[in-house]
């Protein structure tokens, strides 16, 4: 369907880069804080799941398109264990997390919402799924750590790092790289097929 629009729910500049290079034409709209709101859930998952949902969701409930569109939330976090490591609240905390990062074995995940909109699309139901990316970290020095968070690599960062500024110390990676910068692009593009195909767009 031509008139098809997607709309991604997020102002993030790595996925808006993603997208772009990978020639698929999309609007972005930002939804602000919502995801804050969800602190819980059975799993790290789960709660990715529910941070995206309420970011798609947000955005869908703003538009009123005169033609069927797709708004599309991602959420990432990373989690040790069952624990979520959330962003830095200043040097301090960033330096604390890499520390306990620092030659471990954890988990980025990536939560995503496809919520249609639209003229009749109220009956349709929204599609939720999750990818996960298993990183394992080489040894940090205090130093190595201190320099990278006084750089800002780890400003806003899930996890206090971003993968693409942080390569250097990680020493393996299961999974989608581009899940852990914060788009999982290949699980994307199969939930975008299967809701065309389950919606009738």
């Amino acid at each position: 369907m031509s008139k098809l629009r997607l709309i991604l729910a997020s102002a993030s500049p790595q996925r808006r880069t993603i997208l772009t290079d990978a020639g698929i034409p999309f609007e972005s709209i930002d939804p602000g804080e919502v995801e804050e709101s969800i602190t819980k859930a059975a799993t790290p998952s789960a709660l990715a799941i529910a941070k995206a949902q309420i970011k798609a969701e947000s955005v869908a409930a703003r538009l009123a398109p005169p033609f069927p569109a797709i708004v599309v939330g991602v959420d990432t976090l990373v989690a040790l264990g069952d624990e979520i490591i959330g962003k830095p609240r200043d040097r301090a905390d960033a330096i604390a997390i890499l520390s306990r990062l620092n030659a471990s074995r954890h988990c980025c995940i990536s939560g995503m919402c496809l919520t249609p909109t639209g003229p009749e699309t109220a009956a349709l139901t929204r599609r939720l799924s999750s990818a996960a990316t298993w990183i394992t970290m080489r040894t940090m020095s205090l130093r190595q750590i201190e320099e990278y968070v006084d750089a800002g690599h780890s400003d806003g960062k899930a996890g206090a790092y971003a993968i693409q500024e942080n390569d250097r110390f990680i020493a393996a990676l299961d999974g989608c790289f581009l899940n852990v910068v914060g788009f999982p692009l290949e699980l994307f593009r199969d939930e975008l097929d299967a809701a065309r195909k389950q919606w009738g767009f």
